[in-house]
């Protein structure tokens, strides 16, 4: 019975069946791991007064337990906390490490408070007063919750000015004195064009005073309040109104509060804008310019690739040099992507983006525009990186086509290139759909290449605005990607920034799935559309 079970080779497909399930298995595995170290981040949990005893001195310590360790590098297990204390201001850190040996004994107090802020992490500490609305409170987490309200509206107003309003007015006078400088080089800047020019931007330069003078009030207004709390060890410190954002009492917060909490800071995670290095925040614009870098990128490759192989397929003589051409894109998928980023750089960034700046923009000079590293660049690299997939894939859809259906549509009168648009392209669409696919499968996710023509740390303005031209393509941007690297690598605050490398890998993945889903979508209903043709 064996030996025929073998001679047939049932044992193969069993192999081949086990080791995709345990494929499978692995990958669905690593991506709960992920999912669970980023998204139990934003739950709130409990902070505990910790009390230790050593050499006969008691010391308290307030925080949460961000992870239980048994340390046992020096021959000797011991059990290890790693709290999270805040209060980075006072201590110099925001996490530290105690040893369980020393603990006498833990308590949860209702009455301890959170605070976060746009600077210095979290306060963690007892309310002792709160300054509102020129009134002062004793112990009162209700007006410090009405002082947290009216900062993060004043901090949205404030923000809105700065970024529509007075953003809008600088970029309009940066045109203004880049037309003067055009007019200028072109030697038609007379004086009736200057004193227009001149005009325009005192209009904008006393737009620019009135915001400033509604933004200097509301500085005023947010920085009126403040908060006093007193720490574990009984020092205090003075947090004011504008570097607030959430305020707390986890100890307190029931189940249906703390699931509140957790959608909230998840969606901040989702929407709101990076602060404290990448640390803490949003990544919105990092999603923002992951998107926009593929959708850029498909709507370059897709095209290409596809009028490539149709040359090298339709209309190319079959002899050794289409071979060699074939050969040489199947072997262009495996150069390192670092390799098309260098490229990227000294060719689409130096010398395409420097002539470009050179016909079209010579009055931003010595400033380049074009000629320094922004998504377009960075979009046209990974389109290169990834189109030599687009163009074996819609290669291969070409050559399952029936030559019948080729010479039917002949034989009726059509012309070679109508043959073409109207009965093989579309039928080879589900394959152009597949190397799209497998393209956005592999751009979202580089890093490598970017780091030379685009990506930056932390990029001042979206490449999407309310200025014309609207889609500024040479600006910088942020990618998931490499945030995933600097939060991971080069974060000041390790610790703090580990829990967000996993949040924001399990994002990439979903905006990748996400991506892949809708093309998928897309060629299956091309795929049952033409299956009819094909049969």
């Amino acid at each position: 019975m064996s030996k025929k079970f073998f001679q047939g080779g049932q044992h193969w497909v069993w192999l081949n069946a086990g080791a995709i399930s345990i494929s499978i298995l692995m990958v669905v595995g690593l991506l709960l791991l992920i999912a669970y170290r980023g998204l139990i981040h934003f739950w709130p949990a409990d902070v505990q007064t910790f009390t230790f005893e050593t050499n006969g001195k008691q010391e308290l310590v307030l925080g949460e337990i961000h992870s239980h360790e048994i340390d046992t590098q020096d021959g000797t297990a011991r059990e290890q906390y790693l709290l999270k204390v805040g209060n980075r201001d006072m201590y110099g850190i925001d996490f530290r490490w105690v040893d369980l040996k020393h603990l006498q004994a833990t308590n949860i107090n209702e009455e301890v408070t959170v605070v976060e802020r746009h600077e210095w992490g979290n306060v963690y500490g007892f309310v002792k007063t709160v300054n509102y609305d020129g009134k002062v409170y004793e112990g009162d987490f209700e007006a410090l919750a009405k002082v947290v309200e009216r900062a993060t509206d004043l901090h949205e107003q404030i923000r809105e000015i700065e970024r529509d309003d007075i953003g809008g007015i600088n970029y309009d006078i940066e045109q203004l004195r880049l037309e003067e400088r055009r007019l200028e080089i072109e030697g038609k800047l007379t004086p009736e064009a200057k004193a227009d020019i001149e005009q325009r931007r005192q209009e904008r330069k006393q737009d620019f005073a009135e915001f400033q003078k509604q933004l200097d009030e509301l500085y005023s207004q947010i920085k009126r309040d403040s908060a006093v709390f007193e720490l574990v060890d009984g020092r205090t410190i003075n947090v004011a109104a504008n570097n607030m954002v959430r305020a707390f009492q986890p100890n307190k917060m029931g189940a249906l509060e703390k699931t509140g909490h957790y959608f909230a800071k998840l969606g901040e995670f989702i929407f709101d804008e990076p602060r404290e290095a990448n640390t803490e925040g949003g990544v919105f614009p990092a999603i923002f310019g992951t998107v926009m870098m593929v959708l850029l990128m498909s709507v370059v490759v897709t095209p290409l690739g596809v009028i490539a192989a149709v040359y090298m397929r339709e209309y190319a003589k079959q002899g050794p040099l289409t071979r060699t051409i074939r050969i040489a894109v199947n072997n262009l998928a495996g150069v390192p992507s670092i390799v098309y980023g260098v490229f990227g750089l000294g060719f689409f960034v130096y010398f395409l983006g420097g002539s470009i700046d050179d016909l079209f923009y010579p009055e931003v000079k010595p400033a380049p525009m074009f000629g320094t590293p922004g998504l377009i660049w960075a979009s046209l690299t990974l389109a290169l990186l990834t189109l030599p997939v687009v163009i074996v894939s819609t290669e291969e859809g070409l050559s399952r086509i029936p030559k019948s259906i080729r010479e039917g549509s002949l034989a009726l009168g059509a012309t070679k290139f109508e043959t073409l648009w109207k009965t093989v392209l579309p039928m080879a669409s589900p394959a152009m759909m597949t190397g799209l696919i497998l393209a956005v499968a592999r751009a979202a996710g580089e890093v490598a290449p970017l780091m030379l023509v685009g990506v930056v740390k932390l990029a001042p303005t979206l490449p999407l605005d309310g200025n014309a031209p609207f889609l500024h393509l040479e600006r910088k941007f942020m990618h998931l990607g490499f945030h995933i690297y600097d939060v991971g690598f080069q974060s000041p605050n390790v610790e703090a920034a580990r829990p967000l490398v996993y949040a924001t890998a399990l994002l990439l993945v979903l905006i990748i799935i996400l991506l892949n889903v809708a093309a998928i979508k897309i060629r299956n209903n091309l795929r049952e559309k033409y299956k009819a043709l094909e049969q």
